[in-house]
């Protein structure tokens, strides 16, 4: 495998558990694990001016709580026997993006474990800073999900655009070593100018070009939502990893309206691979 240093962003909340994984990750693919382990500072309410004693007694228990899961976390580590960095950040929100962005430039990939993701507002900066500043592989693994090695069976998630060909890129490697690779359109436009006369043929023979097993699998929505047709066919053809480019439109519009992307972000069931 092409991932030589992984980098595990965790919150403080239920750090032991997402570390864990990481850990197993890492170790299968003989890799430095880097971790950095997280929080955001409690922003002052609008009556809170000036800062009162309240306030700054939450800000002192949660670095306390930080402090307390990273020794963990170095512990659990330390146990492994892995090679490893830790730093641990009590950060303001508008920050966090830029940390993990400077973790992230020296990685191959960031893991993300489902206690970190389950907080939108972590996961959102994280996304920002390893996916769109960094650009970087993320590799999201849900609830009782680890990342099987070697995956079997991938589902990569086409259309068309720049940033599923970045994903694809990625994740060559991965994509290489599985025994079946299933490139899924949902209602793919059949033009020249989009998908081409035969929608999924040209990504198709690039990826067997590499030697990659592929089956094109065109598939219709009904008018059900694309991240639901892409969650039951995932299921369906039992793949153990999605592959797919982060965020069709621009994040602002993302986060107002939602997306697949967003979607697939909260709730998805087997491990997601974003890249951009």
């Amino acid at each position: 495998m092409l991932f030589k240093t992984l980098l595990a962003v965790v919150g403080s909340d239920g750090a032991e558990a997402d570390i864990a994984r990481a850990i197993d990750l890492a170790g299968r693919l003989d890799a430095h694990l880097s971790v950095l382990v997280v929080d955001l500072a409690v922003p002052p309410g609008i009556g809170d001016y000036p800062v009162g004693v309240v306030w700054l007694d939450e800000r002192v228990a949660d670095m306390q709580a930080l402090n307390t899961a990273a020794d963990r976390v170095q512990i659990l580590c330390e146990a492994s026997g892995l090679p490893f960095d830790l730093s641990r950040y009590y950060t303001e929100r508008a920050f966090l993006a830029d940390n993990v962005f400077q973790r992230a430039l020296y990685s191959d990939l960031v893991i993300v474990g489902d206690k970190t993701g389950a907080d939108a507002r972590l996961l959102t900066e994280i996304v920002d800073g390893a996916v769109f500043e960094a650009q970087r592989p993320l590799l999201l693994l849900p609830k009782n999900h680890t990342a099987a090695l070697p995956v079997k069976t991938v589902l990569v998630a086409w259309n068309s655009r720049a940033e599923a060909g970045r994903a694809v890129r990625e994740a060559i490697d991965i994509l290489t070593n599985a025994e079946t690779v299933h490139v899924v359109l949902v209602d793919p436009d059949a033009s020249y100018h989009h998908n081409g006369g035969e929608p999924g043929a040209e990504v198709a023979a690039f990826l067997d070009r590499h030697g990659v097993k592929v089956t094109i699998d065109q598939l219709p929505s009904g008018g059900r939502p694309v991240e639901d047709v892409l969650r039951a066919h995932a299921v369906e053809i039992g793949a153990d990893l999605i592959v797919m480019g982060a965020y069709g439109h621009s994040r602002l519009r993302e986060r107002i309206f939602g997306g697949v992307t967003h979607a697939l972000l909260e709730t998805t069931p087997v491990p997601v691979l974003l890249a951009r």
